[in-house]
């Protein structure tokens, strides 16, 4: 029998309990005086950034920022259609990771009892060593499960050997390719409810792998 070109897909998924979360805050002030309304925004923004600078001595937050202040006015309108004298706004935006998830239950319990704080976002996250280590593990065993079907289907056809040709991301190998994600990672939660919510213990992180390969069997 001549040499037969077989093409498989592989796949494979690895989950991980989530190492560290980015936190955002946004702190925000209004009034009808410019400079009271900038002050009190500075000034509560100071306060968050000492709880953050303290957490990251006792190494419980590996990294903080904090942006400029935004200052904004405009002038509302009541309901009978007439618009009201000017309001003045001004926002600071705090980001902070986490690596201690008792930590950030505490911190976010903390920022949230002031009505100029709001906590914007909380995303959990595998550490850049891990995530790496374990896309290359995840990868390696997609292509073992490629290599496991090119061969199952060489049995079939009562074929001895099994070479590859050709291995890539999924899509790269078809003639028009897919729109895929071949190497990505979502988040697991248990919390499927509607509208904004922040999970303050580790999520599952999902990390998913899916490659191509053409193998000559003879």
């Amino acid at each position: 029998m001549t040499a037969v070109v077989i093409t498989v897909r592989g796949e494979s998924e690895a989950r991980v309990r989530a190492e560290e979360a980015a936190v955002r805050v946004t702190v925000t002030t209004d009034g009808p005086a410019r400079g009271p309304v900038v002050e009190r925004a500075q000034e509560r923004a100071a306060v968050v950034q000492d709880g953050l600078v303290a957490h990251l001595r006792s190494g419980e937050v590996s990294e903080w920022s904090s942006a400029r202040v935004s200052v904004w006015s405009d002038r509302p309108w009541n309901h009978d259609g007439a618009q009201l004298p000017l309001v003045h706004h001004a926002s600071v935006e705090l980001s902070a990771t986490f690596i201690d998830a008792g930590a950030l239950s505490w911190w976010l319990g903390d920022v949230a009892e002031s009505d100029d704080v709001q906590v914007t976002a909380v995303e959990w996250r595998l550490s850049p060593t891990t995530r790496a280590r374990v896309e290359r593990e995840v990868a390696a065993a997609a292509v073992g499960v490629a290599v496991e079907r090119a061969s199952a289907y060489a049995d079939a056809l009562g074929l001895a050997s099994v070479s590859p040709v050709e291995v890539a991301d999924a899509g790269l190998l078809a003639t028009r390719p897919e729109v895929q994600h071949p190497l990505a990672a979502r988040m697991m939660s248990a919390d499927h409810a509607g509208g904004p919510s922040f999970s303050l213990q580790p999520s599952e992180i999902v990390v998913t792998s899916v490659v191509e390969g053409r193998f000559r069997a003879e």
